[in-house]
């Protein structure tokens, strides 16, 4: 299947959004009874949402007066449209399939911008020769689509390469068979999964499995063509409701201790997810708690969670300027209306430094996680 036609699928499920009847929301616990929630996740059950599993086995939300259901994702599940559409209460999502929605119809609004740092690579075989985006000229290269690509192709626009003609876009599968296979020359990579995927795969030459050193990677926060990836996301018309507003400072302040918790007690959150009925491995999901907690560690300013203007700018100019091969982009126009606050995050913070929660992990380092065959 050509990208550009699922480019188009994916705008086509992207905006396939509603508003939603928005009943009055209970005021949290006032009953004495738990609030019940439901969040949506962008993806399966993995490391990249360990802080909203340890806080709910630890008990943080309980301890907010929240009920919290987490709701599994998938191939076909768009989180912001089940948000917009009512059947959840918050959702997981990057930001430029969200603003996307939102352009569409979708009333919802970035209230804590969790990961701090984009996780996406471009990898390529160390011997291509390819380590910056003006190398991917005249190769195969790579991506999932879906919204996902648009790092990419900013990153190559920059480099002064037309996506449309001096590269050959291949549809990527969910995994790095076919960088291995050398059926591509560059992959698509989330520094906290498929990355480790290669790592994780025996070189058939040595018997033994490739090492960083086998591989280039272009870094698109290098490239200065980073987007804004996982953020929590409130319905837009129910925060005018001052019960939902309570809800969302409570539900920000347990999310904060969960990914605290999981920065300070990182084997801990990776048997969680294991638990949890994780796909992957033990090995794989401690390599990804470990690189997921370097995209939110250590944060600036007030803490974790605060959407930093210079980013959302960048993400927003790319979304509008950045053109895939039949000259789309994500957005049309500048976002309107309340796309993004930081009013509810700051209050969560608060809270949170009250409750004795380092929020900034300023001392935070990361560990050095040995792999091990298929992740296990």
């Amino acid at each position: 299947m050509k990208l550009s036609r699922i480019f188009l699928a994916s705008v086509l499920a992207l905006t396939a959004c509603g508003t939603a009847d928005t009943p009055s929301t209970p005021a949290p616990g006032a009953s004495g009874a738990l609030t019940p929630i439901k969040l949506q996740l962008q993806w399966f059950y993995q490391a990249q949402f360990a802080g909203y599993i340890a806080a709910v086995d630890q008990g943080f939300y309980k301890e907010q007066g929240l009920d919290v259901e987490l709701l599994e994702g998938g191939v076909d599940i768009v989180p912001q449209t089940v948000l917009a559409t009512g059947k959840a209460d918050y959702a997981v999502a990057w930001v430029p399939k969200a603003l996307a929605s939102r352009e569409q119809g979708a009333g919802i609004t970035d209230v804590g911008q969790i990961f701090a740092r984009s996780g996406t690579y471009q990898v390529a075989w160390k011997d291509s020769g390819i380590t910056k985006a003006a190398d991917l000229a005249g190769k195969k290269v790579g991506n999932w689509g879906f919204g996902n690509e648009f790092e990419l192709f900013a990153g190559m626009t920059k480099a002064g390469l037309d996506p449309s003609k001096d590269v050959t876009l291949v549809q990527q599968q969910f995994d790095m068979q076919a960088l291995l296979k050398k059926e591509i020359d560059a992959a698509q990579a989330m520094s906290y999964n498929e990355y480790a995927q290669l790592l994780e795969a025996k070189n058939p030459a040595t018997g033994q499995l490739y090492t960083a050193d086998d591989f280039a990677i272009i870094d698109w926060k290098a490239e200065g063509s980073s987007m804004l990836q996982d953020a929590v996301w409130a319905n837009t018309e129910k925060l005018s409701d001052p019960n939902y507003q309570a809800q969302t400072v409570k539900f920000l302040t347990a999310t904060i201790k969960g990914w605290a918790y999981c920065r300070d007690n990182a084997e801990k959150c990776r048997d969680l997810v294991v638990a949890k009925g994780s796909k992957l491995g033990k090995s794989h999901q401690l390599w990804q708690m470990n690189e997921v907690n370097k995209l939110i560690w250590p944060a600036a300013g007030a803490g974790v969670g605060v959407i930093d203007e210079a980013a959302w700018k960048q993400t927003v100019d790319i979304s509008l300027t950045t053109k895939n091969q039949t000259g789309d982009t994500v957005l049309k126009k500048a976002p309107e209306g309340p796309a993004y606050t930081n009013d509810y995050i700051n209050q969560a913070i608060e809270q949170a430094k009250a409750a004795g929660v380092d929020v900034t992990g300023a001392s935070f380092q990361a560990a050095t996680v040995t792999l091990t065959e298929g992740g296990a």
